[in-house]
């Protein structure tokens, strides 16, 4: 057989590893040394934690007769440098990835050796290999990436997030793909999501009538009340409020820590981000505003001769109302519905979150958290990042770049 028609898989090849502690100049070293034996390069993948580096270089083999010669110099560069080395004599190029590739992000706070044991041993029992792991946080939260191949993402997603909650992490299973850097939509509930309030509350407080509308809130996220007749049961208490107690709600409302972080960084990658509320367009216009948001769709409180009537006007926002406004935002949008996220909290968020091609339960209730894709346990709305495999380091890095 011709070298033409030799299997790359017959081809002979060496594994350089080199491990110690890192700094600038070891990766060109290798290279240099090698270089003296004409060799081609197969794969390269390098790694560094706590300063400490291993590096692999899987490099073609060299006539046999110089291999012993090649040996020998790399384990005198490397002690040179105070670095070990290994060499391992092999046949061609790793072996392929299997079908079925998913990116799996696992985030702690903080991530424990039980937690990551269990992880890793459910995507093997699954049948999944683990291909690379990589740290995209670690602070607010750990956050690890696994690149996954051999099993189906869905059965993969299924196999892991049964037991999340009791583990103590978040996890999300995404397929892997071209798509995750394409162009995406975001699109955020308003109350107990992207703020810390709940909108009716605040105006209720003014009405003296907070604890009446608190109750039927909760009933209503849970999903024990009808949404649409909760929300009239409750602005009905409203009514007879002076209008100026806009002004005082907007001031009162507190955004959710990383807010603002999420959305700046989303907006310097080129996603457009929107919000659904089932609050009011009085506060939701002022966040569009103020945060530089694309899209913005809640109830209407109505207001005459500079009162609140206690009645809401226009199109009810409410939970098939926010999925429907998803598809809208996502058409206006020119992205696939695929291609959307979803965050939300409440029961009136779950076809909003089953709509999109990643729906995130945040800080959720119990039967949104069991629905959604993936839940987000953590006070950070910023951790949703990880999630679309940002790393902490870019976050920082463009925030950096726009304060010079």
């Amino acid at each position: 057989m011709s070298a033409s028609q030799t299997s790359s898989s017959d081809v002979p090849t060496l594994l350089v590893k080199i491990f110690g502690k890192d700094r600038p100049g070891i990766t060109a070293g290798l290279f240099d040394t090698l270089a003296a034996y004409s060799l081609d390069v197969v794969d390269i993948e390098q790694v560094v934690t706590r300063g400490r580096m291993v590096l692999c270089a899987l490099v073609t083999a060299p006539p046999r007769a110089l291999e012993g010669d090649l040996r020998a110099t790399v384990h005198s560069w490397a002690e040179s440098i105070k670095m070990q080395a290994e060499i391992i004599s092999g046949l061609g190029d790793n072996r392929p990835r299997g079908l079925g590739r998913s990116l799996v992000t696992v985030l702690g706070h903080p991530l424990t050796a039980e937690a990551t044991a269990a992880i890793a041993a459910k995507i093997a029992k699954a049948g999944g290999n683990i291909d690379r792991i990589f740290r995209l946080a670690k602070y607010p939260v750990t956050a690890v990436e696994f690149a996954v191949s051999g099993v189906a993402t869905e059965a993969l997603r299924t196999a892991l997030v049964t037991d999340a909650a009791r583990l103590g992490v978040d996890v999300a299973v995404v397929a892997a793909g071209l798509h995750r850097r394409a162009q995406r939509l975001v699109v955020m509930d308003v109350d107990s999501t992207l703020i810390q309030d709940e909108v009716i509350e605040l105006f209720a407080a003014h009405a003296g009538c907070e604890d009446e509308v608190a109750e039927v809130t909760a009933a209503a996220m849970r999903g024990e009340l009808d949404f649409e007749q909760s929300l009239h049961a409750r602005v009905a208490l409203l009514e007879g409020l002076d209008a100026s107690v806009v002004d005082k709600v907007r001031s009162e409302v507190r955004l959710t820590p990383g807010a603002r972080t999420l959305i700046r960084t989303l907006k310097r990658l080129g996603f457009q981000v929107g919000v659904v509320s089932g609050g009011f367009t009085q506060v939701t216009d002022d966040l569009k505003d103020r945060l530089g948001l694309d899209f913005a769709q809640a109830n209407k409180l109505e207001i005459v001769d500079g009162k609140l009537t206690g009645k809401v006007t226009g199109e009810i926002v409410d939970r098939a109302g926010k999925a429907r406004l998803l598809r809208r935002f996502a058409a206006e949008a020119g992205v696939p519905l695929s291609q959307t996220v979803a965050i939300g909290d409440g029961a009136n968020d779950l076809d909003m979150l089953n709509a999109a091609g990643l729906g995130v339960a945040f800080n959720a209730k119990p039967v949104v958290r069991e629905a959604a894709h993936t839940a987000v346990n953590v006070p950070f709305l910023d951790t949703v990042l990880y999630l679309l495999g940002i790393t902490r380091e870019e976050v920082e890095a463009a925030d950096a770049h726009e304060e010079d």
